[in-house]
């Protein structure tokens, strides 16, 4: 059901702004349970052949030799490692349960691997009682045969990754084999986060260890497809160092939404056991979409099939780039940092030390190509490798222009995360970001941004407030962003910001930078109280929406101290409606992001970055009201400000290397 935010004009902001899980079958079936014996545990390490990951984890590959010999299927076998030892689990478990409504048959066997938490879902699945601990089932139409009981294991262990593989391919061997991690993602740092085990994940070395032992373990070389049913996955960096081991990757740049995939798809592999993996590609991203659809949450989804056999290709495009880059880090270092400042990026946050720092490979360099012509034949070089190897993609209208493939790009050096030097494959990659972190940094003081004044000229006007003032021309064509930021000063002069949004530098070098507020705020309410919450506006006058991205903290029930991070998620179309809201849980442990599944007996309480008149600022609780996380019953509004509010706005200009300077003035509102 869709909700209208009843006071917002979205043409209005926008002038302001350029001025200034579906069930794919039955789900209540029930089916007999047996036993088999032919995947018991996984593998012991037997061989001495091993690989070491970044974490120091040796790999062995699995020793299949005992295993009873099993005719190949004319079809596909599926593995899905369900990662559900997490808060994930109910979501996940829909997903097992599309799977039961196809069910293994003549085109395809379905096996999963389930590992199952204590404490989100005690609901059966294909016809078996709650568990905790994993279970690897042969999913069958409407129900499941147990090949294996593990039960407590650590998902984020890659010797059980290759194990499963190994075991399932040996066990039901086939013309194709697809492989589909689900759970929580975090692009180049892995995914998973296996709750029981101290939110261990499986990092990208890791991934590359555990697939490689597997395939080795089961005498094949490559898969068809490799799958990851997570957030943030479809990245350069997971792409290319992945390469190697699929021909095929499908995945996201964005966070994803819980109901994940549509697995009522794979009926089309029982329909036709000769389906390739182009055309299998294809429908898992029409299904997802569809799925999206119904569940209201397709506008800012993404979802891409990549070529993995053409990625050398586009590693050597991105070579000769990156090369061209570094060598220019510093005279480019303006163009570059204003295209970083407005390409498309995902799993963003208003809290940067919680942003993904992700960005869309093909828009970075496209527009860098466009503004730095010594690099455009580079640029130009890397667009075409990546048109080829993006195959088919969809975006929705909050994603509009997503290319495919994101890439690592934090916006200043101190949110640039030192394990990213640790994948060697992206050596060159890092070492241009650190040639730009270097240029920015050597910018001299007398071209840093500077304000004329310290105090900005804030005026009331019809609609809003208008904040503008004048820094140093010489230092505008350093800049890289501007923005302004508003809140309430209380009265014991704390500053409350209740929001942010662009700002607008003049081109004509007059170093005249301006911005407008409408003087309206996000409550949230859940039928009992209402409370102010931070929102972070992005506009896209192409697409005719906007987004709103909201900081918000959850506690579980009986909880008043420790609480999670959350991020919502709000899209709105040009008429105002509300089509889009997502939670997304933030997880510090393994720095990932995934759908909150919350008890509607918690609470939610919006986060708002506070200021003290000493200037100390952090993220706290909006008050002490808090709101029943009954999620779906949870309604938003913008509503004007009061009269008589103390307004305080302040305009920031900040420059490639992260140097910046504010100005900042207050109103009475009348």
């Amino acid at each position: 059901m869709r909700r209208r935010l009843a006071t917002l004009c979205i043409a209005g902001l926008m002038v302001s702004a350029c001025g200034g899980g579906d069930d794919a079958g039955d789900r209540t079936t029930s089916s007999t349970v047996a036993v088999a014996g032919e995947i018991t545990e996984p593998t012991a390490a037997t061989t001495d052949e091993t690989d070491t990951t970044d974490d120091d984890t040796a790999v062995t590959v699995p020793d299949v030799s005992d295993m009873p010999a099993a005719d190949v299927s004319a079809g596909w076998t599926v593995l899905v490692y369900s990662i559900a030892d997490t808060d994930l689990e109910p979501f996940l478990l829909d997903d097992v349960t599309e799977m039961g409504s196809v069910g293994s048959g003549p085109g395809v066997n379905i096996v999963s691997l389930v590992d199952r938490a204590s404490d989100y879902s005690s609901d059966p699945v294909l016809g078996l009682d709650d568990w905790q601990g994993a279970k690897v089932l042969h999913v069958q139409p409407a129900g499941a045969e147990v090949l294996a009981d593990l039960g407590d294991v650590n998902t984020g262990d890659p010797q059980l990754l290759a194990d499963f593989i190994a075991n399932g391919v040996t066990a039901f061997p086939a013309e194709h084999y697809a492989l589909v991690i689900s759970d929580h993602g975090a692009s180049w740092p892995g995914v998973g986060g296996d709750e029981s085990t101290d939110h261990d994940g499986l990092s990208l070395a890791e991934l590359q260890d555990g697939i490689a032992a597997g395939l080795a373990g089961a005498g094949v070389d490559q898969l068809d497809l490799l799958g990851f049913d997570a957030c943030l996955m479809a990245t350069y960096e997971v792409a290319s160092t992945l390469a190697p081991l699929a021909n095929r990757m499908l995945a996201s740049q964005e966070l994803e939404p819980g109901h994940g995939w549509n697995y009522g798809v794979l009926q089309m592999l029982n329909d036709d056991p000769t389906t390739d993996v182009d055309t299998l590609g294809a429908a898992l991203i029409d299904g997802f979409e569809s799925q999206a659809t119904e569940q209201e949450t397709v506008a800012s989804i993404t979802l891409s099939l990549i070529d993995l056999d053409q990625m050398p290709t586009v590693d050597a495009a991105m070579a000769e780039f990156t090369t061209a880059l570094t060598d220019r880090a510093a005279a480019l270092g303006p163009v570059i940092g204003r295209t970083r400042s407005s390409t498309l990026s995902f799993g963003r946050s208003p809290d940067p030390s919680s942003d993904s720092q992700m960005v869309d490979l093909g828009i970075l360099v496209g527009e860098i190509g466009v503004d730095a012509l010594d690099v455009s034949s580079q640029a130009d070089d890397v667009i075409r490798a990546l048109n080829d190897v993006v195959l088919d993609r969809v975006a929705g209208a909050a994603m509009r222009g997503a290319t495919g493939l994101s890439i690592y790009f934090p916006t200043e050096q101190q949110w640039f995360s030192a394990d990213y030097t640790a994948l060697s494959a992206m050596s060159g990659w890092a070492g241009f970001l650190d040639a730009y972190y270097t240029g920015g940094a050597a910018i001299p003081e007398d071209l840093q941004p500077e304000f004329s004044t310290e105090e900005a000229t804030v005026s009331l006007v019809d609609g809003g407030v208008e904040i503008s003032g004048i820094f140093d021309s010489a230092a505008q064509d350093n800049l890289s962003s501007a923005v302004i930021e508003y809140g309430v000063i209380d009265a014991d002069g704390t500053i409350t910001y209740i929001g942010s949004e662009p700002a607008t530098v003049s081109d004509d070098g007059s170093g005249l930078a301006s911005g407008f507020y409408d003087l309206t705020a996000l409550t949230m309410s859940d039928g009992i109280d209402t409370a102010f919450a931070y929102l972070d506006l992005t506009i896209d006058d192409e697409a005719g929406v906007v987004t709103i991205d909201v900081p918000l903290a959850y506690y579980q029930p009986g909880e008043d101290e420790e609480f999670s991070d959350v991020l919502l998620s709000l899209v709105l179309d040009a008429e105002g409606n509300l089509v889009s809201e997502t939670y997304y849980l933030y997880n510090p442990e393994a720095d990932t992001y995934g759908e909150l599944t919350a008890d509607p007996d918690g609470i939610v309480v919006p986060l708002v970055f506070a200021q003290t008149a000493g200037g100390a600022g952090e993220w706290v609780p909006t008050s002490d009201v808090g709101l029943y996380a009954d999620l779906p019953s949870i309604a938003y509004d913008l509503v004007p400000l009061e009269p008589g509010t103390q307004l305080y706005v302040e305009l920031t200009v900040t420059d490639f290397g992260g140097n910046s300077d504010t100005v900042s003035g207050s109103v009475t509102l009348g």
